[in-house]
């Protein structure tokens, strides 16, 4: 298990008091008189989650969880007098920069009322909460609380009146039999099919309301939470918190790992969610997080990123970058952080003692240029993770990208971005968002001097007049108004595959052979640099213990991770089992498939194949593989298995009896980009022809080679960033607004495609055929020129089986 999982006993200890809903051992529930829930004309945000316009960009905060951990005494503290320091020192140093939420953890309450709802706790609050809500509205911020899923034992047992509903009683609440509710199992599940569950948790919220709470982190949300079975689902929870929280405009934030197989549900009644497990390390007194706790982020983020926007926020957890001392992370991995956190979008609340902060800190909490990055509200992404070495952008509003480099290896290391790789082509001026200082114009791409190892370079990227800007499907610029999807098998991934030749000097004539298309294997080191590893892993070479190519990877830590994107089919995990090795959670495409084990009682096994997946839709993929227990965890290889595009994938060429050597290639000769060996590029009609599917390779080509093997790459397109969004239903349609001269729309056609039509600034000004016999990738579908200003083009299906978009370019007028 992860440190954080098996520290989470302090946050058991803490939700056992601080659930609304649950009476502790020992106390009994009290009637006292409350307040009535106070009228507001907050509604639903067309984004779903409850706080309305208040959710359209990323809230900044602190909340108190961090330094529950760090003091080894969570509960006291969130004491009366030192939630009143944080929000006064808070206002002091950044709330004038945008940070505004108190956010208080486990621990609050400490009792019930007569009708089941929570009483703050008397010890922390001698002169009653309230008085602590009203101290931080005074300084002119919102307060916010905590709860999890469920209903207690005891208060099932008290069988006590819901408030503003006497017909309704707790001990009729429970899902029968009771069933577990939350991780802890603190709590049982309630029955949401009752009408009375509902208004028992509408009268919380609106007690909450009468206090003048302003966000309510759920925590232990499934899926999620270390649980995506099902066998506990919080999602009757969360919808009902929603609907009750709404008509106060209360900020819902769910909590922790949820499973993005159900970020649709997330976003429908959520603000914001976390990723990924709590970012704490559990050392008290020595530190609040560490470098691993920020690095295993990068991945999830790069399935998580295109699910923030206005209204809900992918939540990274607190960002424990304010006061060195205590951090566990040095000066550069704290501004790698702090720009993770804005290129993000995600919520910027800080987890450290506000009163304690250090210059450096504060420098990183209050640089106006990068809390922008993060309020504009423009998640990044990666142009690859396939590297330690990553480049993360989006594409601003203004036309402006926003690119941050990070150096997630164990070198410094000079790192460069390509324009065109943005999908900008031309020139663009750059600005150091950390250093204030404009770098100059660059014409085709820029190139940052000695990045520090987990160190980073934050740029605003802005494009010069007449260049042009490709926008891909999944861009928040583009928005959809219908059913659809991305993916699901509709899209075609570039992918390249090489034809081995044999060259021969014989006088033995040999030639090719035809075998049916299949399936090919490739077989993937653990020294890959494709290969992502997350945490503190180490190389062992020459081990002579049977290992693939004699080396391996290897980790001692406890949630360190591996993590590999590839195009196929299939993939297996291929590492030894011994005594000193146990569990590893295997994630594909960020679904836990299976927790295998690598432990082995007697002996040793090289190159065993411990988890295996063949039946994979042929895309793109990610294999991931996180330790779970044992002294070490080992990668000694991964087989990526691959639809074949080439028939044959293997040749013989005898320079004594010279001859042509031909292949049928599986896609569109259309989609074949080229041949290259070695990285250099074949002369098509003169090393190589295309007849139909039908590639020749030219004998006379062929007779340059050496002797030997001689391995062809042939390299095929696909949908531009391999990805694409369709619909199914006429009607559905793609809309983007542009500041420019002209754009383009490109996409694929197929044989199930058929007809759109092409909307400019509300006018139809022309209906598209995107029908082909043959299923092809990045085709013009429409262009046009227009006056310099801004525009909307729309695009609405109007036959076919479905629709797919794929990519948006327009010039600027910068």
């Amino acid at each position: 298990m992860t440190r954080s999982v098996r520290n989470r006993g302090l946050r058991r200890v803490l939700v056992g008091l601080a659930v609304a809903g649950l009476i502790p051992a020992g106390l009994t529930a009290t009637s006292s008189a409350v307040p009535l829930p106070r009228e507001t004309t907050a509604t639903v945000s067309a984004t779903g989650g409850p706080a309305g316009d208040k959710a359209l960009k990323p809230y900044m905060g602190w909340s108190s969880y961090s330094m529950q951990v760090y003091s080894g005494n969570g509960q006291s503290w969130i004491s009366a007098d030192r939630l009143k320091a944080q929000s006064d020192a808070m206002h002091e140093k950044l709330q004038p920069y945008g940070y505004e939420y108190i956010n208080v953890d486990a621990g609050w309450n400490g009792d019930v009322d007569g009708y089941g709802r929570p009483v703050p706790s008397t010890t922390l609050y001698p002169d009653g909460l309230q008085a602590v809500i009203d101290h931080i509205h005074g300084n002119g911020q919102k307060i916010g609380l905590y709860g999890i899923p469920g209903i207690s034992k005891s208060l099932i047992d008290a069988n006590l009146p819901v408030y503003g509903a006497p017909e309704c009683r707790t001990g009729d609440l429970p899902v029968q039999p009771l069933t577990k509710a939350d991780y802890w199992g603190i709590g049982f599940k309630i029955d949401f099919s009752k009408p009375c569950a509902q208004k028992y948790i509408d009268s919380i919220a609106d007690l909450y309301g009468a206090w003048g709470v302003d966000f309510l982190k759920f925590d232990s949300v499934t899926p999620g939470s270390g649980i995506s079975d099902l066998s506990l689902d919080a999602r009757d929870d969360v919808k009902a918190w929603s609907q009750a929280l709404a008509k106060h405009g209360i900020w819902l934030e769910l909590s922790w790992a949820l499973d993005i197989n159900y970020a649709d549900y997330w976003k429908q009644y959520a603000n914001g969610w976390r990723i990924d497990w709590d970012v704490e390390c559990y050392c008290p007194g020595q530190a609040l997080t560490t470098w691993q706790n920020v690095a295993r982020l990068f991945p999830k983020l790069a399935d998580w990123w295109r699910h923030g926007g206005p209204g809900g926020w992918n939540d990274l957890d607190s960002l424990n970058v304010g006061n060195g001392q205590m951090d566990g992370l040095t000066r550069d991995e704290r501004r790698t952080a702090a720009t993770l956190w804005a290129v993000s979008a995600a919520p910027m609340f800080v987890g450290n003692d506000m009163t304690n902060l250090d210059s450096y800190g504060l420098e990183l909490l209050t640089n106006r240029e990068v809390i922008a990055v993060n309020q504009a509200g423009r998640p990044a992404q990666p142009l690859s993770t396939k590297t330690n070495r990553q480049v993360w952008f989006s594409l601003n509003e203004d036309n402006s990208y926003t690119v941050a480099l990070f150096n997630l290896g164990q070198t410094d290391a000079d790192m460069t971005v390509n324009w065109a790789d943005l999908g900008l082509d031309g020139a663009a001026k750059v600005r150091d968002l950390w250093a204030h200082k404009d770098l100059g114009q660059f014409e085709s791409g820029f190139t940052a001097q000695d990045v520090p190892i987990h160190g980073v370079r934050l740029l605003k990227v802005t494009p010069q007049k007449d260049s042009a800007i490709r926008v891909n499907d999944d861009d928040l610029r583009v928005t959809y108004d219908g059913a659809w999807q991305r993916n699901a098998n509709h899209e075609v991934p570039a992918v390249s595959e090489p034809l081995t030749v044999a060259v021969t000097d014989s006088s033995a004539k040999s030639s090719a052979t035809t075998s049916d298309i299949g399936t090919r294997t490739i077989e993937v080191n653990n020294d890959n640099s494709q290969i992502v590893y997350t945490g503190s892993w180490s190389r062992s070479t020459g081990r002579g213990l049977g290992d693939y190519q004699d080396d391996v990877q290897y980790t001692e830590t406890n949630g360190d991770a591996f993590s590999y994107s590839f195009v196929g089919t299939g993939v297996d995990y291929v590492t030894e089992k011994h005594n000193s090795q146990g569990d590893v959670e295997i994630y594909i495409d960020g679904q836990l498939k299976e927790t295998v084990s690598t432990y082995q009682a007697d002996g040793r096994g090289a190159q065993q194949v411990v988890y295996s997946i063949s039946d994979l839709p042929n895309g793109t993929h990610t294999i991931r593989g996180v330790k779970k227990s044992g002294q070490f965890m080992l990668l000694d290889k991964l087989n990526i298995r691959q639809q074949s595009l080439l028939n044959p994938d293997t040749a013989t060429f005898d320079k004594n009896a010279p001859a042509d050597v031909s292949v049928q290639i599986g896609r569109d000769p259309d989609e074949l980009v080229g041949i290259s060996k070695a990285g250099q590029d074949l002369v098509k009609g003169t090393d190589y022809t295309v007849d139909g599917n039908v590639v020749t390779i030219k004998a006379a080509y062929l007779a340059t080679q050496a002797t030997g093997s001689t391995a062809l790459d042939f390299r095929f397109r696909g949908d531009y960033r391999d990805d694409v969004h369709f619909a199914t239903a006429n009607g559905a349609a793609v809309e983007f607004t542009f500041q420019g001269t002209g754009v383009e729309w490109i996409t694929a056609l197929g044989p199930d495609q058929g007809e759109a039509d092409v909307y400019l600034d509300g006018k139809l000004v022309r209906r598209v055929n995107l029908h082909n016999d043959a299923r092809v990738t990045v085709r013009q579908a429409f262009t046009t020129s227009v006056k310099n200003g801004s525009h909307t083009l729309r695009i609405v299906k109007v036959s076919g089986d479905v629709l797919r978009n794929d990519k948006i370019r327009y010039t600027t007028t910068n």
